[in-house]
């Protein structure tokens, strides 16, 4: 005669896997990502029609597969990109509208609390990246490109009003400020040119 086999009794087995669970989702670390802080436009509307730029108000920053920099036609280092952005864009003691060929243009907008006509630089950067690039690079040229806005920002709201630009409270400072110096950086859709 055969012996009756005990049976394990698993009601509990639920249970403790459900507190190992816990456990391991409490004491793990979750990894946040870091990204760029900035505001998308909104999408264009159906009827709009394209914008033609002229070749010397645009100042295009190319990246490749091997994280290369070529900075308006010429090879360009990460490290140089801030000043070469806020040299392009600058639009410090303009008189007039008179600029040289190699400069972008400028036009003259009424901004009341800067002192009346102000000449604004209509001058876009245009930054174009392979889709092999890394995204260390990627983040690089990103943070290089909006410091030297937010560079050029602070150096007029330190003329103006005597202080940086993230130290202004008043809303209609602030507005002059974007007004004067505005983030004109266009991003074209990453493409295959590389190979990777």
């Amino acid at each position: 005669m055969a012996r009756p086999v005990n049976e394990i009794n698993a009601g509990s087995m639920a249970d403790i896997a459900f507190l190992l669970l816990i456990f391991f989702l409490v004491t793990t670390t979750m990894d946040t990502d870091s990204g760029i802080t900035r505001k998308l436009p909104p999408p264009p509307p159906e009827d709009m029609e394209d914008i033609k730029v002229k070749e010397r108000n645009i100042f295009k920053v190319l990246v490749n597969k091997n994280d290369r920099l070529l900075v308006n036609g010429e090879q360009g280092d990460v490290r140089d990109l801030r000043r070469q952005a806020k040299e392009f864009l600058a639009n410090k003691n303009l008189k007039s509208g008179a600029v040289p060929e190699d400069r972008p243009e400028k036009k003259e907008v009424d901004i009341p609390l800067l002192g009346g006509n102000v000449w604004i630089s209509k001058g876009i950067i245009s930054l174009k990246n392979d889709r092999g690039t890394s995204y260390d690079m990627y983040i690089q040229v990103q943070n290089e490109l909006a410091a030297a806005i937010r560079e050029l920002r602070d150096e007029m709201t330190q003329d103006y009003f005597g202080m940086r630009f993230d130290q202004l409270t008043d809303e209609d400072k602030i507005k002059a400020i974007q007004k004067a110096i505005p983030v004109a950086i266009s991003e074209a859709e990453p493409e295959d040119i590389g190979g990777k």
